[in-house]
């Protein structure tokens, strides 16, 4: 009489067979993945969070890497006595503002990430936007209200920018030569000037661009919610144009949902909103029916 197996060894041979369909789905697609928030200040996140992406890369799916960092540079500004001021979401950037936001989004964060990949036994490579042409920015104008006039008023954002040209081609380049591209969220202007360009836009201009077939957002949420906490596992246009008219979806969840929105509309499978701080949360979402967060879809 044999001995029976391990429960735990047959749940993990399950959890691998369920995923099956999903690596031979997957199997050479491209998987753009904004990371950021809470996740990039937690070791076990971080660990977590490369392991993901190194596995990623060895079942034979091509991730590519978005990261922000807008809490890091509010800290380095802090340090450095540099007062920040913000319209609409957006920190305003002047020269010094633009300078100390490239040296810790290109080169501190960015550099962390690539050294976490590699102890995960990934090979990654650290670019910003600037490298080979990879994007384009043009120059964004704020918009806030005046309390007095009762209208909105245009603000000078300084050095801050949206993508208006992806070049992927450095992009495919390193994923063809099997390393991991984590980009930084810094362009140049046709103007000459360097641009700070919001993550979610940059990452969602990226899966555009590449024809990913998935783009994850990585938040502090679990993804989007309804008016009872619980969490909206499928969405489109329509519905999400609903939910922001009851006011279900508001505040910092609407530039998010618009940025999987447009992904989606320019060409990406579909988008998903994710919450950061679940270990493994990328894997739960590709690899098991029930998903872990909202999946955003034409």
């Amino acid at each position: 009489m044999t001995n029976a197996p391990d429960p735990a060894l047959l749940a993990k041979a399950e959890t691998l067979v369920e995923a099956l369909p999903y690596l031979q789905r997957y199997a050479g697609a491209t998987f753009v993945v904004k990371y950021g928030g809470h996740a990039m200040g937690d070791p076990e996140l971080q660990r977590d969070f490369a392991e993901d992406v190194v596995l990623l890369k060895a079942v034979g799916i091509n991730p590519i890497v978005v990261h922000g960092g807008g809490p890091q540079i509010g800290a380095m500004l802090k340090r450095l006595g540099v007062e920040s001021n913000f319209v609409g979401g957006l920190r305003v950037t002047d020269a010094e503002t633009a300078r100390i936001a490239e040296m810790v989004l290109a080169g501190s964060i960015n550099k962390e990430i690539v050294s976490w990949i590699g102890a995960a036994g990934g090979r990654a490579v650290g670019i910003s936007g600037k490298d080979a042409g990879l994007v384009t920015a043009e120059k964004v104008t704020g918009r806030e209200a005046d309390p007095l006039q009762g209208i909105e008023r245009h603000v000078d954002l300084g050095f801050v920018g949206e993508p208006v040209a992806v070049n992927p081609a450095i992009l495919h380049s390193l994923a063809e030569k099997d390393f991991i591209p984590v980009v930084a969220p810094i362009a140049l202007g046709a103007d000459g000037h360097t641009y700070n360009i919001n993550a979610d836009t940059m990452a969602g201009a990226i899966a555009s661009a590449t024809g990913a077939s998935r783009f994850f957002l990585l938040t502090d949420v679990a993804g989007v919610l309804d008016k009872q906490g619980e969490l909206l596992t499928d969405l489109d246009r329509a519905r999400i144009e609903a939910l922001k008219a009851d006011g279900t979806i508001k505040g910092g969840m609407i530039p998010k949902v618009e940025t999987c929105v447009h992904a989606v509309e320019q060409g990406v499978d579909a988008a998903v909103i994710l919450d950061g701080r679940i270990p493994h949360a990328m894997l739960l979402e590709i690899f098991t029916r029930r998903g872990a967060g909202t999946l955003v879809h034409a």
